[in-house]
């Protein structure tokens, strides 16, 4: 193989590659990246088996057609000291080089045809929805997702295909945030993605995808990447079941002065005491240390009693981050039962503090 290639070219391939290699064992195959080069079209791959990208660029000059490893965060490395103007791949006995003017590197290959195969589109059901759509659907729900949960199937988010439409779901047991899009949906079929590879998703794609699905494996397709991850296997909680199907009081607020007022007592305490009063709404910080913080918002509401809520405050912040509209609603039963935040399509479950 012998290849020129545009210094920015290839070091953006190679960053993009990153969150795909293998990087605690450099001894694997999967910490390097296969550079693929046919006679018009340079295709760089990065995987470790549970996610991988394929990455095309034709802004390449291919002097030979061939097939290449190199440990990626190495050639990203050594790409990145280079100046901006074409370098020279070329492979030579089992490794390699790395060359622009006086400058030459060498790095050991591994055997390309050895490289875990990536999965095939062809044949596997489509998912149609605008691309747009789907990617703030799991911008919302991504803090919501668990961390090393034991449940696994928790540690993604859940994309529940029903038959008129398409609910986006994550939890980590203390709150639900459910995206809900109406749309016609041929096969009614759940997958869990992996919460690294919806935040892969977010970084990679814009407003121009398709996506390609089975029961084990998520595939997106773009004009330059192609993206696949494994699903998690499992079975998600009943989330539809956690949803309060009405609320003894419902509260339309402003976001825009909730996030402040929060905000000034999260600087002493995330977890807070909300008291909603038909004047005013009064936070007060929730801590065992002598220090306080407390703040009042005049704001005229209709309850039939006075009612407060013990909450994390990121909880919220994350909602209020998330939603469009200025003004949003506070689903209120009872201090000891969750309570709802509603924004449009998008709803989010808060269990409460227990006091």
């Amino acid at each position: 193989m012998i290849i020129k290639i545009n210094k920015n070219v290839l070091e953006h391939m190679l960053v993009n590659a990153q969150s795909f290699l293998e990087k605690k064992d450099i001894s694997q195959i999967t910490s390097h990246v296969l550079i693929d080069a046919n006679e018009t079209l340079l295709e760089l791959k990065a995987t470790d088996f549970e996610i991988g990208i394929s990455m095309n660029s034709s802004n390449v000059d291919i002097e030979q057609a061939g097939l290449a490893t190199a440990n990626g965060k190495k050639l990203l490395d050594i790409v990145k000291i280079l100046k901006d103007d074409l370098v020279e791949l070329k492979t030579e006995d089992d490794h390699l080089y790395i060359r622009q003017e006086k400058s030459k590197f060498k790095l050991p290959m591994y055997n390309a045809l050895e490289y875990p195969q990536f999965p095939d589109i062809n044949d596997r059901p489509k998912f149609e929805i605008n691309p747009m759509e789907f990617l703030k659907a799991i911008k919302k729900i991504s803090p919501a997702i668990d961390t090393n949960n034991p449940k696994f199937e928790l540690n993604g988010a859940l994309i529940d295909l029903s038959s008129n439409r398409v609910n986006f779901v994550a939890t980590d047991t203390r709150r639900l945030a459910v995206v809900t899009i109406e749309k016609k949906i041929d096969k009614e079929i759940s997958l869990i993605i992996p919460k690294k590879a919806i935040s892969e998703i977010q970084k990679l794609f814009f407003d121009e995808m398709e996506i390609f699905y089975d029961e084990k494996t998520l595939l997106i397709k773009s004009e330059n990447f192609i993206f696949f991850t494994k699903l998690i296997n499992g079975k998600y909680p009943d989330y539809q079941r956690i949803i309060p199907k009405e609320s003894k009081e419902e509260l339309l607020l402003d976001r825009d002065k909730i996030i402040t007022h929060i905000k000034q007592i999260a600087t002493i305490s995330q977890e807070m005491k909300i008291t909603f009063t038909n004047e005013s709404i009064i936070f007060e910080s929730l801590n065992e240390d002598d220090v306080e913080a407390k703040t009042e918002l005049l704001y005229s509401v209709s309850l039939q009693e006075e009612i407060s809520l013990a909450v994390n405050s990121r909880y919220i912040l994350d909602f209020l981050s998330h939603v469009d509209q200025n003004e949003f609603k506070l689903g209120y039963n009872d201090a000891t039962l969750p309570f709802t935040l509603k924004s449009e399509n998008f709803i989010t479950v808060v269990m409460p503090i227990m006091l």
